[in-house]
């Protein structure tokens, strides 16, 4: 922990030079042989190194699965988070959650191919990788991606494209912490600010070679912390900074459409196959496992939600239900590869219950006008499967941990990254956010906020009355 405090406060600094390690091989002259021998030699070697090490090979089905996967990555976002946020606005802003989430899904995985790849897997670092892929350089139709098979392959492109659709999610998750409220140019240049000092350093952190939470053992398998908590944070900061919506508390704002609500959360548990079960990088017999615990922790958690709903409000709302659901599958996202089934489950049913409570009685205590609720949902959710994979991961409790796994000590590592990507994706996004104010301002004027933004920053309604 010393090591990375003292790294902690130099990273921002030395801007994203990155860490870089190469190792050099070395050649040893072969002893002088007969020629008779030197003929065996020779006609054996080629054999000995291929068992050694099997040449790289890339199957046609982990490509073709991981296409896959990140169109519905893709799906999750536009339309999946997209419908989801803008069915909970009220109708005037509609249209400006729908392009903020568009715009910034396409701005990052732009911003990704020209240098964010490089500095989250370019090369090995402790906080951050380098510039060796900047503009990608040196990758072709031929470059290959590791997988987590010794000699299994996957184009580096299709690998690539997979990570971005991570990064446009996570930076488009943010806009509902401070939906109906903020520039739409602010809510560009704060993603592009913050997706290069929060997200990408935390990606490369904890999958990134030599990242130091990866290094220390931490478990996250598809961005429990590297997206959700780190998301909610920036989002929660954001809600702080920009204040609340007018007429928050006294006016009703009630979503305009739960049933296009309904409809992005639906799409939304689609799409999460490819986020989870996609993170396993191969059709394998393994990735059955973060399949079904993607779909029995979501289920799970949407009971969970509507019980409590029903136990303490009288009824169990449809609201509630997508709610369970979106909550679910974030609180299983950091564990789907490392707990069984019944773990998912139970993880599935705690994430049900404290998400409730995120989005209401610490909704209150922390007296953030949290617009769409991200740090509830993203944020207690994220937090509770980052921390419950150090205990479900056990094998004594159906996890895929080895035999030396120890409950404690991996509770301790969970915590840390945790901890860590919660003080970094804060200070980080409040610096982004006092820049954008200072360059061009964050909130609309009264008057806009008032009219709705879908006519004032886009000039088109949603429904035509």
């Amino acid at each position: 922990m010393k090591k990375f405090l003292a790294t902690l406060f130099l990273g921002l600094g030395l801007s994203l030079g990155g860490l870089n390690a190469y190792a050099q091989a070395t050649e040893e002259a072969a002893p002088a042989a007969t020629t008779e021998v030197a003929v065996e030699v020779a006609a054996e070697a080629p054999a000995a190194a291929e068992e050694a090490a099997p040449a790289p090979t890339v199957d046609k089905g982990d490509t073709a699965w991981m296409m896959v996967c990140t169109i519905l990555v893709i799906l999750m976002v536009v339309p999946g988070l997209a419908l989801f946020y803008g069915g909970l606005v009220r109708s005037k802003n509609m249209l400006s959650v729908l392009m903020q989430v568009l715009m910034v899904f396409s701005l990052i995985t732009v911003l990704w191919a020209v240098y964010g790849y490089s500095l989250a897997f370019g090369g090995e670092g402790l906080i951050i990788a380098g510039l060796d892929k900047l503009f990608l350089m040196g990758v072709t139709p031929e470059s290959l991606a590791d997988t987590f098979t010794d000699g299994v392959k996957i184009p580096e492109f299709v690998f690539i494209a997979f990570q971005a659709t991570f990064a446009g999610i996570t930076c488009a998750l943010i806009v509902g912490s401070f939906a109906e409220r903020i520039k739409f140019s602010a809510v560009l240049l704060f993603s592009a600010l913050w997706f290069t000092f929060s997200y990408l350093p935390v990606a490369h952190m904890v999958w990134g070679a030599g990242g130091y939470l990866l290094d220390k053992g931490a478990l996250d398998f598809a961005g429990g912390t590297v997206v959700h908590i780190n998301a909610a944070m920036a989002g929660l900061v954001g809600a702080y900074l920009l204040g609340k919506r007018i007429g928050y508390g006294r006016e009703s704002m009630a979503p305009h459409s739960l049933t296009l609500t309904m409809v992005g959360a639906s799409l939304l548990w689609v799409g999460w196959f490819g986020f989870n079960a996609g993170s396993n990088l191969e059709a394998n017999t393994f990735v059955g496992l973060p399949f079904i615990n993607t779909l029995l922790a979501t289920a799970a958690a949407v009971l969970a939600w509507s019980v409590g709903e029903a136990l303490f409000k009288g009824k169990a709302s449809m609201l509630g239900g997508a709610s369970g659901a979106v909550a679910g599958l974030v609180a299983i996202t950091p564990a789907c590869g490392s707990v069984g089934p019944m773990g998912a489950i139970i993880i599935g049913l705690i994430a049900g219950f404290l998400c409730l409570w995120g989005v209401t009685g610490l909704k209150k205590m922390l007296g953030a006008d949290d617009s769409l609720d991200v740090f509830g949902v993203h944020g207690i959710g994220g937090i509770v499967g980052a921390l419950l994979v150090g205990v479900f991961g056990a094998p004594g409790l159906g996890g895929t941990g080895g035999e030396d796994f120890s409950i404690g000590s991996q509770l301790v590592i969970q915590a840390e990254g945790v901890l860590i990507t919660m003080v970094w994706s804060s200070v980080v996004a409040f610096i982004c956010y006092k820049i954008v104010d200072v360059v061009i301002g964050l909130r609309v004027s009264e008057e806009a906020e008032r009219e709705g933004l879908d006519i004032t920053s886009h000039g088109e309604a949603a429904y035509n009355r």
